[in-house]
């Protein structure tokens, strides 16, 4: 009765790790940056493994699907191949350790039922490690980019100029020539 409970409880164990390793596929936040204003945050941007977006203050996000496999980062394509064969294989290992259950009355013999459930076993493993190491590739992406000082992609800061003082800027204002000319476009810091 103790193996059977066991068997049991193993079980369930493994099935409701499958259900989150397939929960964490269509994930949307797997790499999640924003950008601050002074008050509120003014934008962030997000990705997963089949689409990046941007979402602004008000709500509105703004997605796109990556367009094709070829033009893929090589670490993307890894975690997607490892990320579906952790499904898959945990949905198989799922199937033959139910057969290899001493409970269940599929699957011959008590030594057959070992060696499926030897097997259903192995297959469990393969799948947590096919997803474990999926979720530390990217990671390690994200936190080696993330504290890369030449990586600027996700960095959306704006580049420090220097410091001018009150000075220089009035006295480049008083030695110019005034422009009697409208500006045709303004900049964009530029309010109406």
């Amino acid at each position: 009765m103790a193996s059977t409970s066991a068997e049991i409880i193993a079980f369930l164990l493994t099935i409701s790790g499958w259900v989150l390793v397939s929960s964490t596929l269509p994930t949307d936040y797997w790499k999640v940056s924003t950008i601050d204003g002074t008050v509120i945050t003014t934008a962030t941007f997000w990705a997963n493994l089949w689409k990046t977006c941007v979402t602004d203050s008000t709500g509105v996000s703004n997605c796109k699907d990556f367009p094709s496999m070829l033009a893929l980062d090589g670490y993307i394509q890894a975690c997607r191949g490892l990320m579906i064969s952790a499904v898959c294989l945990g949905f198989f290992g799922a199937i033959f350790g139910l057969v290899g259950m001493k409970c269940t009355k599929v699957g011959g013999s008590d030594q057959t039922k070992a060696k499926i459930a030897c097997l259903a076993g192995l297959i469990f493993i393969l799948s947590g490690l096919c997803s474990m190491t999926s979720c530390s590739l990217y990671a390690n992406r994200i936190t080696s980019e993330f504290f890369d000082p030449s990586f600027v992609a996700q960095k959306r800061g704006y580049a420090y100029n220097g410091a001018t003082s009150v000075m220089s800027s009035r006295t480049k204002v008083h030695n110019s020539v005034p422009d009697k000319t409208p500006p045709k476009h303004f900049d964009k810091n530029a309010y109406v």
